[in-house]
Formats: C-alpha cells, structure tokens, sequence
C-alpha cells in the first residue's frame, strides 16, 4: 500500500521547490506512526475542526502520505545502505589495492629503466593520490605492463599480476562509484524523502495546530494533537533536570 501512496503522490512530491524541503527531526519511523496516529485520533471530530476553518482533506489524506513517507524513507535507506556496504568493502580491500599499485609501479620503475619514454609514462600514472586516481593507475599499469610485457617478465613479473591489477580496478571502481555516486546531501533519493516529510509536515501541522486551539480547554483531547515522541523526551528532560538539582 505504501508503494501506491507514494506513486499517487509523486506529483506532489515534485512540485515542491527544493528550498521548502524539511529533513525529518524526529526518526521517520516514529513520525509516520504519530501520523497514523493523529489520522485515528481525528477521525470524531470532522466537524469542530472544520468549523475552525481546517480543510477536512488534509485529516483524510494523512494515511496516505504516511504510506508515501514510509516508501521513501524504504528507498532513501535501500540507497544509503548500499553506500555504506560499499564504504565498508572499500576499506576492506583497498589496502591491498594500494599495495599491489605500489608493487607495479616499482616493478614497472626497475624494467623501464633502459627506457626513458616508458619511465615518462609511469611518472604520469604515479602523479596523483585520490580513490579515484589509484583505480585509474591500476588499470594504466596493466595495460602498460601488457604492452610491454617481455620487459616485465625479465624481472620476474607474472602475468597473472597485471590481471590481478586489472580485476582489481575493476571491482574498486564499483565499489567507488556506488560509494560516491551521490553525496548524502544531494541523493535523489533522500531529496525525494525529506519531500515526502515536509508534504506530510505540513498537514500534521495543520490538523494538530488546529487541534491544539479547538480543544485547548479539553486536556483529554489536546493531548491527540501533540507529539508523543517530545511529551517523552521533555519528559525525560525535566527528570534529568530534577535529578541535577538533588544532587547539586
């Protein structure tokens, strides 16, 4: 069901201008159950808050742009999971990358001594320090060592090394892009998150500040059209400020 909320509202969705968008303040999970929440707890009193001046469309829609937000809080995290998983395999691996780049490049130094265009090519591969510049030289130099290979295998270099140098490039350069395709600011898919967040923000803000002010002399009630989640953490505040000043 989340899923078709969050198709039927991905017009919405993009019509927010991207200096409207709200990251979430309190966890997703927590906020999305609170709008289902608010949704039930509403449900009585159509007509009081209607008569303040609420649009009725905005208590109706709340379960489904929970179901949005809970969607794409499911992409954004498929997506920032995957970065991770690949941070995680980046780190794992790369010190032996950059060991066996290390290992060619003073191969490649030694057989190209005789030869002072070659020594000019493996000065260029060697210049640069980045993630990005090591999986380009390991590539370079297997190819280097593939043109020139007799020179290579005098020293005793296997050809196995520059494959190995090549299936290494390979796979760190996935690991790189998937790791560094989009930063987490500008990832298509938290923008469209925290979209869906300040879609369903606004109609939680409507229906509780309305709420708040048609039931202000009705405690029972008013306590429907306020956070759960900050009751419990100004709670937990004011005990921690309580036990400070016994112990002070």
């Amino acid at each position: 069901m989340s899923k078709e909320n969050y198709e039927s509202c991905l017009e919405d969705l993009n019509d927010i201008p991207n200096e409207e968008v709200r990251e979430p303040a309190i966890p997703v999970d927590i906020y999305v159950q609170e709008a289902a929440d608010l949704a039930v707890w509403v449900e009585d009193e159509k007509e009081a808050m209607k008569k303040a001046g609420m649009d009725w469309k905005l208590a109706v829609r709340l379960p489904e742009l929970a179901g949005t937000l809970r969607y794409a809080q499911s992409l954004w995290m498929k997506e920032f999971n995957t970065q991770e998983e690949a941070r995680r395999k980046w780190e794992l691996k790369s010190p032996e990358a950059f060991e066996l780049k290390n290992d060619l490049e003073a191969d490649c130094r030694f057989a190209f001594r005789k030869r002072p265009d070659l020594l000019a090519k493996v000065q260029q591969v060697e210049d640069g320090t980045s993630h990005a510049d090591m999986v380009q030289d390991l590539s370079d130099l297997a190819a280097l060592g593939n043109a020139n290979l007799s020179l290579l295998q005098a020293i005793g270099v296997s050809v196995e090394k520059l494959q190995m140098a090549e299936a290494s490039a390979s796979e760190m350069s996935k690991f790189l892009a998937q790791m560094n395709g989009e930063s987490a600011t500008n990832n298509e898919a938290k923008i469209i998150r925290d979209k869906a967040y300040t879609l369903l923000k606004r109609a939680v803000d409507e229906v509780r500040d309305t709420g708040k002010y048609v039931f202000r002399k009705n405690p029972e009630k008013l306590k429907g059209f306020t956070s759960a989640y900050y009751r419990k953490l100004n709670r937990s505040r004011t005990e921690k400020s309580t036990e400070d000043i016994i112990s002070d």
